[in-house]
């Protein structure tokens, strides 16, 4: 345990005065901000991070031996900007561009500030990815470093919180060190347990943490305690470590100090210039440093060859069944992909890859917000996390999901057990909003396979991809109708079935592309000459083979096993807006009920009969 000097907590106090000032004036110049949750947490984050307690090289941030930090508690990213200007990543004049337009210093910190390491500022995520990124360094790299995560009391109401607290102790991450800021207000008044701490800290050591108490987290000798204790208590004992403080909002300024009404302010301009003369003479040159990392041997994962794909035309073979062989057999070309999955990895699949590769498999149980926010500590650490559960219970998730690219996070996300097509389990396990979801992530990609080949093909492009991707996949089996050696695209489709004559298109994805087949062998019966597209990647479109069939046909149906709000007709919509080719949305748009899969797929009006009529009425009207 190291012992801080008299001269030690001096410099640290005087290195907290100007971060102080540097948060005054930094929200001061923006007219915006959040000083006063910034101002409790000072004294807990300098002697963190320049009280010799912080690992970390700045000229190497990637250095997997590098601690990291993640401020859940985002808005209090005046602090964040302050202490890396303390370390000399950001100069003062630059901090004081802080929430300007094009600067990379936002209201709540994301990947545009370099040494940020997951974007945060919608509460509660912050701890989950703290926990996935010592996931990462416990189990995959098997590094020293260690992860701090700062909280806010407010956001200790989030379910997810408590999702990754029980998730960290099952997994035993003693390298996980969270600092709750227990400033008492929040937002609109008081906090669920004011200052409390008995009460924050009884219900996290229940789950298994060890926490330590600081009775005045200003106290540079208490803190500095707290730090000291918990390089004592964190190598090799299994338990992650919570510090739970007690601290004042609005610290330092004695017109804001656990005074209600302030959340989100500046300091008033008439009161500025007393506040910076109250905190003392300003030292813009002093600098904080860091301790250097603990020097370990790194074990580099080198790529091969992956395997081929082997099915035979006319197979059955349900899509989520090809996942999974998709991820095992791709394992090797990916050396950094991992899985992870929320308690039905039986049901998606992935249990081949837990089988086969047990040390990249995790299980997050059914707590998807943590399994995602887990998810995006991964990535932002280098693996390459496949994430699945029913497409379903990913809507859960979606704060986390939308999140995720601002962090530029390469995560893939995979949901089974889509559209009314699963049957018998009935409405709450359908996934029928999960295209729309994911459509709407900016960049993201969305694919939707009809079939094993195309599936695992799917698997290697979104693995190849950088970004978040989501891949769409069946219950049930469906025939296998392309080669081993049949290529796709992100981006692209296949046209299975056209001629000069056609008089209508069928756009289909997924379960309904078999359907449309159905239905078009149906209406060749009768001389209606009928175009199939597979539009297995949804986002982005293959606008211009969408184009050349309204160009050719007299009118397009699209048909899908998902609700018609965010679906495939609405994106081939999208797609026409200005042609002037008629498009007609079959999809769910009845309440669904429990049923065998044909049933439902003929009350839904996405049968291969279904199709037959609504195609037949269209051209005999």
């Amino acid at each position: 345990m190291s012992t801080s000097t008299s001269t030690d907590l001096e410099q640290l106090a005087r290195l907290s005065q100007q971060i102080r000032r540097w948060i005054i004036r930094c929200t001061s110049q923006a007219g915006s901000g959040h000083p006063t949750s910034s101002l409790s947490a000072v004294e807990l984050m300098t002697d963190l991070m320049f009280g010799g307690h912080f690992r970390y090289r700045i000229e190497q941030p990637d250095d997997p031996a590098n601690d990291r930090v993640i401020f859940s508690k985002g808005h209090a990213s005046p602090l964040l900007y302050s202490l890396w200007t303390a370390a000399g990543v950001i100069e003062p004049d630059a901090l004081m561009r802080y929430r300007e337009f094009g600067s990379p210093l936002e209201g709540h910190p994301t990947s545009r500030f370099r040494m940020t390491e997951a974007a945060t500022g919608s509460l509660g995520q912050g701890l989950s990815i703290g926990f996935g990124m010592a996931l990462a360094a416990r189990y995959i790299d098997r590094s020293p470093s260690r992860t701090f995560v700062l909280l806010g009391d407010s956001e200790m109401a989030e379910g997810s919180q408590w999702e990754a607290i029980q998730l960290a102790a099952h997994y035993k991450l003693d390298n996980l060190v969270g600092i709750l800021d227990v400033n008492r207000l929040g937002q609109r008044g008081e906090t669920m347990y004011g200052h409390d701490l008995n009460a924050y800290r009884d219900r996290i050591e229940a789950f298994g943490w060890r926490c330590i108490l600081v009775d005045d987290g200003h106290d540079h000798q208490q803190v500095m305690q707290a730090w000291d204790e918990v390089e004592s208590v964190s190598e090799n004992n299994g338990q992650p470590i919570m510090v739970i403080a007690r601290t004042i909002k609005g610290k330092g300024v004695a017109s804001l100090e656990d005074e209600p009404g302030h959340h989100g302010k500046p300091v008033d301009e008439d009161e500025f210039e007393s506040i910076l003369a109250d905190l003392g003479e300003p030292d813009e040159s002093i600098r904080g440093q860091f301790s250097d990392p603990i020097v370990y041997q790194a074990n580099p994962r080198k790529s091969e060859e992956a395997g081929l794909t082997d099915y035979e035309i006319g197979d059955e073979v349900a899509t989520r069944d090809a996942y999974g062989n998709a991820l095992c057999r791709l394992a090797r070309k990916y050396p950094r992909l991992v899985a992870l999955d929320g308690e039905v990895c039986n049901s998606t699949r992935s249990k081949r890859f837990r089988d086969d590769l047990p040390d990249r498999f995790f299980e997050m149980f059914i707590a998807e917000q943590n399994m995602v926010g887990a998810a995006v500590g991964l990535a932002v650490r280098g693996e390459l996390p496949f994430v699945s559960t029913f497409a379903a219970f990913l809507s859960r998730a979606f704060d986390q999901i939308r999140m995720a690219p601002y962090s530029n996070a390469n995560v893939k996300f995979v949901g089974s057990h889509c559209g009314v097509s699963i049957g018998q389990d009935g409405p709450s396990q359908m996934g029928l909003e999960d295209i729309a979801m994911f459509r709407t992530i900016q960049d993201g990609v969305v694919m939707y396979p009809c079939d094993a080949v195309s599936t695992e093909a799917i698997v290697d492009l979104i693995a190849d991809h950088q970004g978040i991707a989501y891949l769409r996949t069946t219950r049930g089996k469906t025939p296998v109708i392309y080669a081993n050696d049949e290529s796709f695209s992100i981006g692209g489709s296949k046209t299975l079935k056209e001629s000069e004559s056609d008089d209508a298109t069928l756009i289909a994805a997924g379960i309904t592309v078999h359907e449309a087949m159905a239905a078009a062998k149906e209406l060749d019966a009768k001389g209606i000459s009928i175009r199939v597209i597979d539009l297995y990647s949804i986002k982005p479109l293959d606008h211009a083979t969408v184009r050349r069939a309204a160009d050719q046909t007299k009118v397009i149906f699209t048909v899908e096993d998902h609700f018609p709000e965010g679906g495939i007709g609405e994106a081939v919509l999208t797609s026409l807006s200005d042609h002037p080719t008629p498009v007609n949305s079959l999809a769910v748009r009845k309440r669904p009920i429990s049923g065998s899969p044909d049933k439902l797929l003929d009350l839904e009006g996405i049968s291969a009969g279904s199709i037959v009529a609504a195609v037949s009425r269209w051209l005999e009207a």
